[in-house]
C-alpha cells in the first residue's frame, strides 16, 4: 500500500509533463468555443503580446477594450507592487476604509458632476447586475427598457437584457419584466413608461460593430426618463475611460446618466468595474434592508490601486487628446475594394467586409503576421480595432498594412 501511494502520484506527474501547455488548457480549463485559438502567451508588455517562441503580437483589441494603456504599463505596474506590500483582501467591500478605494471614487466623481457615488465591483456584467438592482429599488418599479443588439454581459440578469436570444436560448426562462427597443428609434421611446424602473443603453453600440447613437435621440431618451421618472443607465465598459476621444463618451451628446457603468479599460488591465449615481439613488441599497447589494472581492484594494492609476495617467497625459488624429489615421489607411465601411468612435472601430467567413480569414492571416483583430458578437461581418490608447503612428501605419494585406489574402483566397 505504501508503495502505491507513492508511485500512483508519480505516474500521474510524470503524463501531466508529457502533455504542453496546450493540452492541458484544452483538458482542463472550460472552453468557451470549440476552437478557441490557443495562442500561449508567455509576456506581455506595452502594445504586444509574446508566445512562447518569442513571437510578438500586435494587440489590435486590447484584450476587448481592457488593457487600455497598453500591457503593463509602468504607473500602472509601480501602484500594483506598491499596493502588493501595504495589504490586499481585508473584509467585505464597504465595510473598512481603504485608501485605494477612497482616493479612486473621490477622483472618479470629480470628473462627473452629479454622480458623486462609486460602487466598486469586480467587472461590467457586476457593475449591470447592480444597476438593475438600484433602479428597481430606488424607483419601486418592474421592468427594465434595453437596447437590441446591446451587450451588459453574461450573468443571468445581464443576459436577460440581451436580444436576439442567440446565446441566451438555451438559459431560459431569464428575468422577466424586460422590454426591448431599437437604438437610435424614435418611436420605440414611447415603451418607456411608469413601470419602467430603468433604461439601460450602450451610449456606443459596441457588439453589434460600432454603433453610434443620434445625439437628438440620446437627448430625446433622456427627456423620455424625466418625463416618465425611469432611470436612465449608460453603459460605457466598453466606451468609456478615453476611448472615444473625451473621457466618457456621453459628454460629446449634452447628457448626463442617473446611472454609470464602467469597467475593462477602468482598471488598466487588472479587473474592477463601477456603477456610479448620486449619492440620493445609491444610498438606498444601505437600507430597508441593509446590505441591499454586497460583494466579496468588489474594489479589491490592488485593483483600485491599479484603476486610480489608470485614472490617473488619463488625466494627466494627452492619450485622450490624441485619440482623433489617431482614428483618421487609421480611416485614411484602411482603404480596400473589400471594405463595404468603416465605422468609428475614436480608437474604436468596425471595419465592415460584409462576409463572416472573409473577416475569419483576415483574423487568421492577420495573426500569422503578428497581428491582433477580432469580430462582434453581433456583427462577424466586421473586424474589431480598438488598440491601447497608447499605440503610436508609426504602429498605426504598421497595423494597416497588415490588415489590409489579411483583407486581400481573405478576398482572393
Amino acid at each position: 500500500m505504501q508503495n502505491g501511494t507513492n508511485i500512483c502520484p508519480n505516474i500521474f506527474t510524470s503524463k501531466q509533463n508529457m502533455l504542453g501547455q496546450r493540452q492541458l488548457f484544452l483538458r482542463h480549463l472550460a472552453q468557451t468555443s470549440p476552437a478557441p485559438l490557443a495562442l500561449e502567451i508567455e509576456r506581455a508588455e506595452g502594445l504586444f503580446l509574446y508566445d512562447t517562441a518569442g513571437k510578438a503580437y500586435l494587440d489590435l483589441i486590447a484584450g476587448i477594450g481592457v488593457s487600455s494603456l497598453g500591457h503593463r504599463h509602468p504607473r500602472v505596474e509601480a501602484a500594483v507592487r506598491e499596493q502588493l506590500g501595504r495589504y490586499w483582501h481585508t473584509l467585505v467591500y464597504g465595510e473598512y476604509v481603504l485608501a485605494p478605494q477612497v482616493e479612486l471614487a473621490t477622483l472618479l466623481a470629480k470628473q462627473l458632476p452629479g454622480l458623486d457615488s462609486v460602487y466598486l465591483v469586480n467587472s461590467g456584467t457586476e457593475a449591470t447586475e447592480g444597476a438593475m438592482k438600484l433602479a428597481k429599488r430606488y424607483t419601486g418599479r418592474p421592468d427594465i427598457v434595453a437596447c437590441r443588439r446591446a451587450y451588459h454581459g453574461s450573468t443571468q440578469g445581464a443576459a436577460s437584457l440581451m436580444a436576439p436570444d442567440d446565446f441566451t436560448l438555451p438559459y431560459h426562462p431569464l428575468l422577466p419584466g424586460i422590454r426591448h427597443i431599437d437604438f437610435n428609434c424614435d418611436h420605440c421611446l414611447e415603451k418607456i413608461d411608469r413601470r419602467t424602473a430603468a433604461v439601460i443603453v450602450e451610449t456606443v453600440q459596441a457588439e453589434s460593430g460600432i454603433c453610434l447613437p443620434r445625439a437628438a435621440w440620446l437627448q430625446a431618451l433622456r427627456r423620455r426618463c424625466d418625463e416618465t421618472g425611469a432611470l436612465l443607465i449608460l453603459d460605457e465598459v466598453q466606451a468609456g475611460c478615453g476611448r472615444t476621444g473625451t473621457l466618457f463618451a456621453f459628454e460629446q451628446y449634452g447628457i448626463r446618466p442617473d446611472v454609470l457603468l464602467l469597467a475593462k479599460g477602468f482598471g488598466g488591465g487588472m479587473p474592477v468595474g463601477a456603477f456610479v449615481a448620486p449619492q440620493e439613488i445609491m444610498r438606498v441599497l444601505a437600507f430597508d434592508p441593509p446590505l441591499g447589494h454586497i460583494t466579496t472581492f468588489g474594489g479589491h484594494p490592488v485593483s483600485a490601486a491599479a484603476a486610480l492609476a489608470t485614472l490617473q495617467v488619463l488625466l494627466e497625459t494627452d492619450l485622450i487628446a490624441q485619440v482623433r488624429a489617431k482614428e483618421q489615421l487609421f480611416r485614411d489607411l484602411l482603404v480596400h475594394p473589400a471594405i463595404k465601411e468603416v465605422r468609428s468612435a475614436g480608437l474604436w472601430m468596425a471595419v465592415d467586409l460584409d462576409d463572416a467567413e472573409r473577416v475569419q480569414r483576415t483574423i487568421r492571416y492577420c495573426l500569422s503576421q503578428g497581428v491582433i483583430t477580432d469580430w462582434f458578437l453581433f456583427n462577424d461581418r466586421c473586424l474589431r480595432i480598438a488598440p491601447p490608447l497608447t499605440i503610436g503612428y508609426t504602429e498605426i501605419r504598421a497595423a494597416c498594412t497588415v490588415l489590409i494585406e489579411g483583407i486581400q489574402h481573405a478576398t482572393t483566397a
